[in-house]
Order: structure tokens, then C-alpha cells, then sequence
């Protein structure tokens, strides 16, 4: 799986990149055929408390999963987003295995 993380208006640490990285990697638990990892940060309205969001869009063969979080940090936002994603692949695996 290739992962591409893009960091917007500011630069991300390689400790921040590190972990992305790793919790990407679990998906691949789920299923085995990703192709890539599209994951943007970005820093929205910096006068509020939650403003970190992560967007993360997952390419499979014939299929593209995305989802978006907004929170306090980052991490938290991956984590929320991966979670969100886990429940996508599930659900498109059952969707296939009945066909």
C-alpha cells in the first residue's frame, strides 16, 4: 500500500507521520488489496479548540473509501477516521461475499 500524506498550511512531524503510518497499516487487517492511502491534515478555523481535521481516502480496485474528522488533535482525528473506515471496508466485504 502506498501512503501519501499531505500536511496544509503547516508541516506535519515526522512522530505525527510515523504514527498515520502505522495505524494505516492496520487497514490492510481488513482488506488485502488496498492500493493506496490518500491522507490530507489540515488546521481549520484556529481560533476554536477542535480544529484539526483529517480526511483519509482509501483506494481499492473498483471501490474508494473516504472519511473526514474534525477534533482536538490529530491523532484523535486518525484515529476517529480510521475507525470510520474499518466500518466502510467491513461493510463493502460483507456487500461482495453474498454476491
Amino acid at each position: 500500500m502506498k501512503v501519501r500524506i499531505q500536511s496544509i498550511n503547516f508541516d506535519a512531524t515526522a512522530a505525527l507521520e510515523a504514527y498515520i503510518s502505522k495505524k494505516t497499516a492496520k487497514l490492510e487487517k481488513f482488506f488485502d488489496d488496498i492500493i493506496s492511502a490518500e491522507i490530507y491534515l489540515k488546521v481549520v478555523k484556529p481560533e476554536s479548540s477542535i480544529n484539526k481535521e483529517a480526511e483519509i481516502k482509501i483506494a481499492v480496485p473498483n471501490v474508494e473509501f473516504f472519511a473526514s474528522k474534525t477534533c482536538d488533535s490529530f491523532e484523535e482525528a486518525i484515529d476517529l477516521t480510521i475507525d470510520a473506515l474499518e466500518k466502510q471496508i467491513k461493510k463493502h466485504k460483507e456487500k461482495s461475499t453474498k454476491k
